[in-house]
C-alpha cells in the first residue's frame, strides 16, 4: 500500500485534514519547515522530499499552496498519485490577481507577523465556517511562522509551472473565491465547495479520495 503524505495550505497546518478519513492507509502529515529566502516552490519541495523521505510510488495530497508544492514534488519523484484540493496545477490556472501582485508586490511591504493576524480579513474569502472551524482556522494562522508566510506569498507569485505530472487528480469547488474553478481544466467540481471545503465538504471529498486511491 502506497504511503500518503498530506500537505496543508498557506496559513494552515495539518489540522486542516481533521475531517479527512483515509481509513487504514499509512498517512504522514507534512509539517512546514523554515525556508531560505532564495527558495522557490521547487527547491522547497525538494527539501520536503528529503525531510520526509517521499519516495517513488508515494501518494501526495495537497490543499491550496500544498497542492502547488505537491505538483513540484511530483516533478521530482515518480508518485503513484498526486491529488490537488482547492489548488491549481499550472500557471495557466492562476487567478488574475497573481499578475496584479507581481506588478505591485504589496505583500513585500507587510510583515509576516501582521499577515498571520489578519484572519478576520482573509476568512470571508475562504467561505462560511462554523464557530469551531473559525477558531481552528484562526489558531492555525496565528501559529504559522511569519517567515514562512512572507516567503510563501512571494514564492507562489513567482511560480511559473506549465508541467502537469502524470497520475494527477484535481478537486475544486465552484464557490472557491481564491482559485476560480472556471480557470481550471480536468478537475472534479464540488458543488458549493469553497476554498476550505476540505472542512465542510469532507464527506464528499472522502468519497472521491477513496475512489481515487483504489485506482491502479
Amino acid at each position: 500500500m502506497a504511503k500518503i503524505f498530506l500537505i496543508a495550505g498557506l496559513g494552515a497546518d495539518t489540522r486542516l485534514y481533521n475531517n479527512i478519513d483515509l481509513q487504514d492507509h499509512d498517512v504522514t502529515p507534512v509539517d512546514w519547515i523554515e525556508p531560505n529566502v532564495s527558495d522557490t516552490l521547487s527547491t522547497y519541495a525538494q527539501k520536503l522530499i528529503h525531510q520526509y523521505f517521499i519516495t517513488d510510488n508515494s501518494v501526495v495530497i495537497g490543499v491550496s499552496l500544498g497542492g502547488m508544492i505537491a505538483v513540484e514534488i511530483a516533478k521530482q519523484v515518480r508518485l503513484n498519485k498526486v491529488i490537488l484540493i482547492s489548488s491549481i496545477k499550472t500557471i495557466k490556472e492562476a487567478p488574475w490577481y497573481f499578475k496584479v501582485f507581481n506588478t505591485l508586490p504589496l505583500h513585500r511591504l507587510v510583515s509576516g507577523s501582521l499577515l498571520a493576524n489578519l484572519g478576520f480579513l482573509i476568512k470571508p474569502v475562504f467561505g462560511k465556517m462554523s464557530a469551531q472551524d473559525t477558531w481552528l482556522f484562526n489558531d492555525m494562522l496565528k501559529k504559522s511562522s511569519p517567515k514562512f508566510i512572507k516567503w510563501a506569498m512571494g514564492a507562489v507569485l513567482k511560480w511559473r509551472n506549465e508541467t502537469i505530472p502524470p497520475n494527477l487528480y484535481h478537486i475544486v469547488g465552484d464557490k472557491d473565491l481564491v482559485f476560480n474553478y472556471k480557470n481550471i481544466s480536468n478537475a472534479t467540481i464540488i458543488k458549493g465547495g469553497t476554498h476550505i471545503m476540505v472542512f465542510d465538504k469532507a464527506k464528499q471529498i472522502n468519497k472521491l479520495l477513496k475512489a481515487i486511491l483504489k485506482k491502479k
